[in-house]
């Protein structure tokens, strides 16, 4: 089922794409030819380079560049974070939303890109076949398990829960419009909970000792409502009769739960690909410019640490050695500071005249990039006559709103007003940082050796003053 033309055309284009890592690419070829039909299916690439020895970063910009080789297609998963069903997934950022709703836990939630949002990979068909190409043409047993439910949602005890939730499964079955399934079950004390995989219907059936004995149960299914939606029965061997009156093939599965008040541990979840993180990978923003979010009220971003730098005395710059001259120069500067950013798992969002405005996961990385970019630019002043690059640098971070704003993906919110605030109060040289960012995990040991001094600072639209650290130079 591998066009080897498509493969091996597509392979060659990877390879040139970029300087990878030793057998990187190999490794992934491997992957395409012999790996199971599930491993193809919604690559979570954080675990693939656990799995595979290599660097995350790499990792993520080696499918993003398969790709766009069309080795791979991009998946937008939202997640439940009870159950860890895949409520609904997108190809295309332009038709995420973030307002869901999971039919198994009858839950609603609102997604932010740090949370609840997975982006994954799947083989393109062009490329190998798989069954999960074909959705409708699953097992009832693929549909749910491996379609349905992600494989990364873990108990408190860390088993999976999907492991779980096979070991709860009495019958598992699709129906087809108009037909009926006899299902038998031998009901344990607890309860029965009935399930349609695809929408809200569900019955819920007691299982208790002393009950009445019932051995036939009819259950009618339509436009995601059940009935019965409840009954009692005792244990020992009951018949379901499942009619599907609606118009619509379902999944429908009998679950033994191990209690009448049965409830699901909140469950966590192994690294994955978040949205947060793509949208702050390089690769991402330069090659799916033309990705946008279309919901009206962009998409929540709960931890984001930005970074804003300036040249300071450009405009002297521009007029001692003309336009061309300094704009060359200032291009030079731009490409240092991108380098920086990419190598700290970050991405540079824009460019604003000669300022520069960063995005990183972590302020430990923006500290570090920051850091990076004051040496670099340092370096380019000492193949010149005279210091003709000063850079100004100011870090915050909090909480931001991803949106597009003149056809690029960009943030925007009061965490944005102050970052870019705070690089105005940096002199020459400086890094300014705000107490968020100071507090943050690892940054006080990053910013150890550098001399340090603390100041209260008034900034426009904040109601109090805000502390702000101040790092100059290692003295030479």
């Amino acid at each position: 089922m591998i066009d080897e033309r498509k493969l091996e055309q597509r392979l060659v284009a990877l390879e040139a794409a970029k300087a990878w890592s030793p057998r990187v690419v190999s490794r992934l070829e491997t992957l395409l030819r012999s790996g199971a039909d599930e491993a193809l299916y919604r690559i979570n690439p954080i675990e693939f380079a656990t799995e595979k020895s290599i660097a995350e970063a790499e990792a993520i910009d080696l499918f993003l560049h398969a790709c766009v080789a069309g080795l791979f297609d991009m998946d937008w998963l939202l997640v439940c974070p009870m159950c860890s069903d895949v409520v609904e997934s997108f190809r295309t950022l332009r038709k995420l939303h973030t307002h869901f709703h999971c039919h198994l836990c009858q839950s609603d939630y609102d997604a932010a890109l740090d949370d609840y949002i997975a982006v994954t990979f799947t083989v393109s068909p062009a490329v190998r076949s798989i069954r999960f190409h074909k959705p409708d043409a699953l097992s009832a047993w693929d549909y749910v398990f491996h379609y349905k439910l992600t494989p990364g949602g873990l108990m408190p005890d860390g088993a999976p829960w999907s492991e779980t939730a096979k070991g709860l499964v009495r019958a598992l079955t699709r129906i087809e419009p108009g037909s009926i399934a006899n299902l038998e079950v031998d009901a344990a004390e607890g309860a029965l909970l009935g399930q349609d995989f695809e929408s809200d219907a569900q019955c819920f059936i007691p299982v208790a000792r002393g009950a009445n004995v019932t051995a036939h149960m009819p259950v009618v299914l339509d436009s995601g409502k059940c009935a019965p939606t409840a009954a009692n029965i005792a244990p020992g061997k009951v018949m379901f009769e499942v009619r599907n009156a609606g118009k619509l093939p379902i999944v429908f599965g009998i679950l033994q739960l191990p209690t009448a008040t049965f409830q699901r541990p909140r469950l966590r979840f192994t690294p994955y690909l978040s949205g947060k993180r793509l949208l702050m990978t390089q690769a991402f923003r330069d090659f799916f410019r033309s990705e946008v979010i279309s919901a009206t009220e962009g998409i929540a971003v709960l931890d984001v640490t930005l970074v804003f730098t300036d040249l300071k005395g450009s405009t002297a710059l521009y007029e001692r050695i003309g336009d061309l001259n300094a704009y060359i120069q200032v291009q030079r500067h731009f490409q240092h500071l991108l380098a920086a950013a990419v190598r700290h798992n970050g991405a540079v969002i824009k460019t604003i005249g000669d300022a520069v405005m960063a995005a990183f996961s972590t302020s430990a990385d923006a500290m570090r990039a920051a850091l990076e970019m004051r040496e670099a630019v340092e370096e380019l002043n000492r193949d010149r006559p005279q210091r003709d690059f000063i850079l100004k640098i100011g870090v915050h971070r909090g909480a931001s709103i991803a949106v597009t704003l003149n056809e690029r993906l960009d943030y925007f919110g009061q965490t944005v007003n102050i970052a870019a605030r705070v690089q105005n109060l940096a002199d020459g040289d400086e890094i300014c940082i705000t107490e968020d960012v100071y507090s943050a995990p690892a940054v006080a040991e990053i910013i150890a050796p550098y001399p340090t001094v603390k100041r209260e600072a008034e900034l426009k639209g904040v109601s109090k003053a805000v502390s702000i650290y101040h790092l100059a130079r290692m003295a030479s």
